[in-house]
């Protein structure tokens, strides 16, 4: 499915392309022959999975790399801009920069409560119109990946990025019955916080462990199983799936406690 040069021509931009999930799908769609567009807050970060990119085989004509801040629709209107006058398309959206902080729901200020909404949501809408507007649309075509997280259930400590995370999910399925007269394909990824990634580091390995341990699975995740979700849905490949949500969690929303999953060493013990 994954066929050499299945981007071929296509140009894809993705949000929050300097670590973690954002750069390894950058450098699976470069993989695959796609002009590929990076965009984040941070400069150096950004310059260093330029060259990461580059080192990874893909062609300096082809990787464009660019500071800006989602949050800010100048910012975003600027960075498509430079897009469509350095490759002439946009086919494939990769919104996936954002970021949270946990804090108890009734020790979160409201500054950090719309901060948190701004970054996850105000700023994916920003860039998804930005996007479709000024290339998709015209173009008739165009594949839209929307990268959240799993908040299939409550998610204490964390209330303001579920919220928007949730306000995403119902973005994609609004986009997706709006946008399919124009040719549109717009879906969400939603990685469970068992991916081992530069997002989910910041919370320690003891956190990690504990995710690993609520996994049916009894592994985390790593960053490229999800990108390779990412570029299927981005891809031609994908031609009647739109609207859709679809978890790589290992199925981590699906547990409760209410069913003992042995951890793979006990499993393997014979029998006395």
């Amino acid at each position: 499915m994954f066929a050499p040069r299945l981007f071929s021509g296509q140009t894809c931009i993705v949000t929050g392309g300097g670590s973690g999930i954002g750069l390894a799908t950058a450098k699976e769609l470069g993989g695959l022959g796609a002009n590929v567009a990076i965009c984040g807050r941070n400069p150096d970060k950004l310059a260093a999975a330029h060259a990461e990119l580059l080192a990874h085989g893909l062609d300096d004509a082809a990787v464009f790399s660019c500071v800006c801040d989602i949050r800010e629709p100048d910012q975003v209107a600027a960075f498509v801009g430079h897009v469509l006058e350095r490759f002439g398309a946009i086919d494939v959206l990769v919104n996936n920069a954002g970021g949270q902080f946990p804090s108890p729901a009734a020790q979160m200020s409201p500054r950090g409560f719309e901060a948190v909404v701004r970054n996850n949501l105000s700023g994916t809408f920003f860039m998804t119109r930005e996007t479709a507007t000024r290339a998709m649309i015209p173009q008739k075509s165009g594949r839209i990946v929307m990268v959240t997280a799993t908040v299939v259930r409550g998610f204490p400590g964390m209330a303001h990025t579920g919220a928007a995370r949730a306000g995403v999910e119902n973005l994609t399925a609004s986009l997706a019955v709006e946008w399919a007269t124009h040719g549109l394909r717009v879906n969400c990824v939603a990685p469970g916080n068992n991916i081992r990634s530069s997002g989910t580091a910041q919370y320690g390995e003891g956190l990690l462990e504990a995710t690993r341990r609520a996994t049916p699975l009894k592994r985390l995740g790593t960053v490229d199983e999800v990108a390779r979700v990412i570029v299927f849905l981005a891809s031609r490949q994908n031609d009647f799936i739109t609207g859709s949500v679809v978890r790589v969690d290992g199925g981590q929303a699906l547990w409760g406690d209410m069913w003992l999953i042995e951890e793979p060493e006990a499993l393997m013990q014979p029998e006395t």
